[in-house]
């Protein structure tokens, strides 16, 4: 893990393009064999005793139900309020890699008095991930990634290379899980744990990732559902090129957003400057080998270094934040971490996105096509960051894949109540658009005006929305929206848990 990142305050913890894939179909909704499943022993959990813990023994392999099995990690908090309650919540923050566990553990901070009132809120960790036999892989060698912006065949070939030789050192420190942690699976998770505490509906909420999630749940389980809100919306319908200009279609906005936030406010360390510019001076220094880690002089910061801590940094958004570090890291001053990193191995990444997306990028002449058409979306940021990490991850790795993409396809299910950012740098507003007019029927969607990754907790008028929903089923008009709140000045990124590729937030919320 790069210094860097530490300097410039990235934590771990992670429109108008809307091309579809074409590239699979749905999977087909049957029920795979049935299989007992049976109750959590409920237990104070070990790092909060107000919550309680347990694990919920399952397949690794849902089409040999009586095959190997791993135990999934559940936490739950009950309703505090039991005369108003209305039953269980499922809640997930996404990644992929979010421990929903951790979510239920700190759920007095994300979840409104009300919620928390109605519902036992119930967080699992998905497989692969943390306490639900994690996917661990060398640390040493993610180390050794090579670029993932190659500038010739022989490096594009090396890619591909790393990446087969990364998922094998995972399977053989991980077993069979590694080809089993795909959201189809998932899923199916999801239902056995309503089934194992007796409720023949369940209320979920998911962000970021966790969206993908709740989609394919409603596509496979829709009368299973009374209440769905999915937070920050995944669009699993598109192919390679369109998810990578709609990633870097909502990196440039975001980046834009920043410029124009420093414009108006007088607090902005580049305030009455030209913010352009100086960016792509401090790029070219960093391009030149003149920029140094605050923390480790020894190091040198790369232009990437410092786009992919802007990216995170448009989350919050810290904007401020982001501004004072990039001024210090300019004037060569020290800067402090917003917080300490974690050196994770639990890398759950190529199992599970690479497993849910087939977005091949067969030769070193498509993957230059696909470049050049991100620069040109987002000159400012070089392409932008989240996506083409997520697409390079995959290089090399088997084209078919367990949960291919399709159209969603929601049929038997109530209203759900979809909600989006106009300005998400990762989870692009377009998704949700897209995801929406593929579900009309079936969602509704509230638009948030303003900026950053996770809409609920926003405003009165977000945070009410979706207490009256879930309290309610009363949804929003249709096209109904919420005024932007400008971020407070000391935003920080500590509630980021961490994404796909280290250093670099995820789809998490």
């Amino acid at each position: 893990m790069r210094p860097i990142m530490r300097a410039l305050g990235v934590v771990l913890v992670g429109g108008s393009l809307v091309t579809s894939a074409g590239v699979a179909s749905a999977q087909p909704q049957t029920e795979t064999t049935r299989y007992q499943v049976a109750s959590i022993d409920w237990k104070p959990c070990p790092e909060d005793a107000t919550a309680e813990c347990g694990s919920l023994t399952l397949p690794i392999d849902y089409k040999k139900p009586n095959g190997e099995k791993f135990d999934l990690a559940v936490a739950r908090r009950k309703a505090t309020d039991p005369t108003e309650r209305i039953g269980i919540m499922l809640v997930n923050p996404g990644g992929p890699g979010g421990s929903g566990v951790n979510m239920v553990l700190n759920a007095k901070g994300q979840f409104s008095a009300d919620t928390q009132a109605r519902f036992d809120l119930i967080g699992w960790d998905p497989r692969g991930v943390a306490r639900s036999q994690p996917v661990n892989c060398s640390l040493d060698l993610l180390n050794k990634t090579p670029s993932l912006y190659p500038a010739n065949q022989a490096e594009f070939d090396a890619l591909a290379t790393f990446n087969r030789t990364l998922l094998d050192d995972c399977r053989k420190r991980s077993g069979p899980i590694v080809d089993h942690a795909d959201t189809g699976a998932t899923i199916q998770d999801m239902d056995a744990i309503r089934r194992s505490l007796g409720e023949k509906k369940l209320n979920y909420y998911g962000v970021s990732y966790g969206t993908l999630m709740g989609q394919q749940y409603a596509e496979r389980y829709g009368d299973k559902i009374r209440a769905m809100v999915i937070d920050s919306n995944m669009d699993h319908s598109l192919g390679t090129f369109g998810f990578a200009a709609t990633e870097a279609e909502t990196a440039q906005s975001s980046f834009n957003e920043w410029v124009m936030w420093c414009d108006r406010t007088a607090t902005c360390a580049l305030h009455g400057k030209d913010v352009r510019k100086f960016w792509h001076n401090l790029l070219a220094k960093a391009d030149r080998g003149e920029l140094s880690d605050p923390t480790d002089p020894t190091r040198k910061v790369t232009a990437r270094d410092i786009i992919n801590s802007a990216f995170g940094a448009f989350y919050g958004p810290s904007w401020k934040s982001l501004t004072d570090r990039l001024v210090a890291l300019d004037s060569g001053q020290p800067a402090q971490p917003l917080a300490a990193q974690d050196q994770e191995v639990n890398w759950v990444f190529p199992a599970a996105f690479c497993s849910d997306w087939s977005l091949p990028v067969r030769s070193f002449a498509e993957y230059k096509a696909m470049e050049r058409m991100e620069n040109a979306i987002a000159p400012d940021m070089r392409g932008g960051a989240l996506g083409h990490r997520a697409i390079t991850g995959c290089v090399g790795l088997p084209e078919k894949v367990n949960n291919p993409q399709h159209r969603l396809d929601i049929d038997n299910a109530p209203k759900i109540l979809m909600l989006n950012a106009l300005y998400d740098p990762a989870t692009g507003y377009s998704w949700a658009v897209n995801a929406h007019r593929q579900s009309r029927d079936t969602t509704v969607l509230l638009t948030y005006e303003g900026w950053g990754h996770g809409v609920y907790g926003r405003s009165a008028c977000t945070r009410g929305a979706v207490d009256t929903y879930l309290a309610t089923l009363k949804t929003p008009k249709q096209g109904a929206r919420c005024a932007a709140v400008e971020p407070p000045a000391a935003a920080t990124l500590s509630t980021l848990p961490a994404g796909p590729q280290p250093g670099l937030p995820g789809w998490l919320g």
